[in-house]
């Protein structure tokens, strides 16, 4: 399981969206624009990690809001390889402080949609929460559509975080 996608000629007929760094400084930017357009403001900011982890932050510092969390979910095993269901990890983040807040989940994209319906229906069971999602991109076959989405694409995205493999000892 390699978890990544350098554009290797083993998955040579799947369309793809490249999201440079740059293109990804704009879509936060862009994504803070729409939530401050809208006239909401969260208290939370919490990450789909790990593809959700940059992006939250980038759109929390674009937002001015400091508490953020992060729920661990892993779901993506290669390109176009998912397991069954989406799998929640360790370490669980602490939800003693939610009730009443407003929380802004985000993750990289919303492609089956599973990942990010199985977080905001966590949140949503809190007392007097008010959950909304931001993702860079949506994919039209998402069983939940986002609150705030940058782009809308059928394509597999590189993104310039996940384009090379991990590192290893030489």
């Amino acid at each position: 399981m390699t978890a990544f996608d350098d554009g290797a000629s083993s998955h040579d007929d799947i369309t793809r969206e490249i999201l440079t760094w740059e293109r990804f400084g704009d879509s936060a930017r862009d994504l803070a624009q729409m939530i401050v357009d809208d006239n909401w403001r969260p208290d939370l900011v919490v990450a789909v990690a790990r593809g959700g982890l940059l992006p939250a932050g980038a759109v929390s510092y674009a937002l001015g809001v400091k508490a953020m969390g992060t729920m661990n979910v892993e779901f993506y095993t290669d390109v176009n390889e998912t397991l069954d269901e989406p799998l929640l990890l360790d370490p669980i983040m602490d939800t003693s402080d939610l009730p009443g807040k407003k929380i802004l989940v985000v993750d990289d994209v919303a492609d089956s949609g599973k990942t990010l319906a199985k977080v905001m229906d966590m949140l949503s069971e809190f007392e007097g929460v008010e959950v909304k999602s931001a993702v860079i991109y949506h994919k039209p076959r998402s069983i939940i559509t986002p609150n705030y989405a940058w782009k809308r694409t059928d394509d597999w995205i590189v993104f310039p975080w996940s384009d090379k493999p991990p590192v290893t000892s030489s």
